[in-house]
């Protein structure tokens, strides 16, 4: 079954420094979807752990089955316009409507 248009959670205003997850969920896609978030049109990279993130500059941990998108800690540069895309392989990948954070 494809996917439905997925329902974002984007905080509309963040406190620079503070713990900040957006959410992305669909529940008619068979088998589950995955999530892939995008900020300003482009794409994140999925990140884990500490190590190589840091170096790159990134503040957040994007989980594409879950489809939570976390920031440890969200600072000014990370005001944008976000929407997530979800996709299972079967139709169109589906995505939710772009919502502005403005940290």
């Amino acid at each position: 079954v494809a996917p439905t248009t997925p329902v974002c959670e984007v905080p509309s205003s963040a406190m620079t420094g503070t713990v900040v997850e957006l959410s992305c969920k669909e529940t008619e896609g068979s088998p589950p979807s995955e999530y892939q978030w995008y900020k300003n049109g482009v794409a994140l990279l999925e990140k884990t752990g500490m190590g190589s993130s840091r170096a790159a500059n990134v503040t957040y941990t994007m989980n594409k089955k879950s489809g939570t998108l976390l920031f440890n800690t969200v600072t000014k540069n990370d005001t944008g316009e976000y929407f997530c895309e979800a996709s299972n392989g079967i139709g169109l990948p589906q995505k939710c409507s772009v919502k502005r954070m403005q940290v």
